[in-house]
């Protein structure tokens, strides 16, 4: 366990137990150095995995209040086979898949430790990891509310009519723009509350500081629009 002290901020790794026998899920928990319970969020990596960038972010959630479990979905196995059982699960069987299994168990567990307020969960996720979100937000009646940034919607976009609310970042230089479109419309359609943002001049990738994409205005107008819409929906409504 590490402490940020210049951050008023506590680290630790952590392993996510799996159903049956395979290899546990590792993870990385960050939340504020101080008692209370906090609201917590998922955060779910792109395919560059459980990077320094993606520990940052859980970071900065801590910063701001939240206690964000950060899981690595390649540490369950050889990473072709990951990858192999992620992309089934976006493009084979959505909704219903092994990583959605694994990320309600990874909720599970942010959700009993004592520091979090069981009743106030949510999630964000990046490019695949934004795809898992939005997955996840169909399928979780826990969660209140959910981050995407350039992620693909589930199928049937339909699902959507049960999800929580979603705040949404997209590039306009990205196939994700026009998903941002069709989800708009779907979640105005369902009456499902969420705020939509697709950034001029961006490109898929925009909000990681680590890539030559990197775009840090619409990066800080994204993050402040998340932390807003998180404000209202997660922080400020526990469940019930």
């Amino acid at each position: 366990m590490a402490t940020d002290s210049m951050r008023d901020v506590r680290s630790e790794a952590l392993t996510i137990p799996r159903a049956g026998a395979r290899q546990p899920m590792a993870a990385f928990l960050a939340r504020p150095d101080r008692p209370g319970k906090y609201p917590g969020v998922v955060v779910i990596h792109e395919i560059f995995g459980l990077t320094e960038n993606i520990r940052e972010i859980a970071r900065r959630f801590a910063r701001e209040g939240y206690a964000a479990l950060a899981v690595d979905l390649f540490s369950n196995g050889a990473r072709p086979a990951c990858l192999l059982r992620i992309f089934h699960g976006i493009l084979v069987q959505p909704l219903k898949n092994g990583v959605v299994a694994d990320l309600q168990q990874a909720l599970e567990i942010l959700q009993r430790r004592p520091e979090v307020d069981p009743g106030r969960v949510g999630v964000i996720g990046f490019c695949m990891g934004g795809t898992y979100a939005l997955q996840l937000a169909c399928v979780d009646g826990d969660l209140r509310a959910a981050s995407v940034f350039y992620g693909q919607n589930p199928r049937p976009l339909d699902a959507v009519a049960r999800a929580c609310p979603i705040v949404g970042s997209y590039p306009s230089n990205d196939f994700t723009a026009i998903s941002a479109r069709r989800l708009e419309q779907a979640l105005t359609r369902s009456k499902v509350p969420h705020d939509l943002k697709i950034y001029p001049g961006t490109w898929h990738g925009f909000f990681n500081a680590s890539r030559s994409v990197y775009a840090p205005e619409a990066a800080a107008d994204a993050w402040a629009r998340t932390l807003s819409f998180f404000e209202t929906h997660l922080r400020a409504n526990p469940a019930g």
